[in-house]
């Protein structure tokens, strides 16, 4: 392969009728991290790759799934108030009816606690699609993971650990 058909391969067609590819380099500097970084993400399976005959390449979506985004409380509590589908600001509040309300519970709860390991829940419909969300008590919910799942997740209350 010449480099003017490297180039090619790199940049998505005028026509858009195919996938960008990012070669190791090209995906290190698309993340900002090492190229020895990328080759480990490869060995542990946490990001995606195609063979292209003896070449590694990157679809910019196996890419983009590697990046994960932690949200502050200020962002959550703005993005509560919004449709999750459609955008829309207006929400109107309700809960689902069952038999009773609606609860969550962690699948790792403290076995000792001296609460109830069930996390309330309020519900929000959308009034222009009618999409409909479901928002548990955080703070409980955080309260209510043991140590252990703590330890599984890398997460020790909002801080990450790991």
């Amino acid at each position: 392969m010449n480099s003017s058909e490297s180039q090619q391969l790199g940049k998505e067609g005028d026509s858009g009728n195919g996938p960008r590819w990012y070669t190791v380099a090209e995906a290190s500097a698309y993340l900002g991290v090492s190229q020895p970084t990328i080759f480990r993400w490869m060995k542990q399976g946490t990001i995606s790759f195609n063979k292209i005959g003896s070449s590694t390449r990157f679809s910019r979506e196996n890419l983009d799934s590697v990046v994960e985004k932690s949200v502050g409380q200020k962002e959550a509590a703005a993005s509560s108030s919004t449709c999750a589908s459609c955008g829309h600001r207006e929400l109107i509040d309700g809960q689902l009816q069952g038999l009773g309300k609606l609860y969550f519970r962690p699948s790792k709860a403290k076995f000792w606690s001296l609460e109830e390991a069930l996390v309330p829940t309020r519900c929000r419909v959308c009034a222009a699609c009618g999409y409909v969300q479901i928002h548990a008590d955080a703070e409980k919910a955080r309260r209510l993971v043991s140590k252990e799942a703590e330890a599984e997740t890398g997460y020790h209350g909002d801080i990450p650990t790991g």
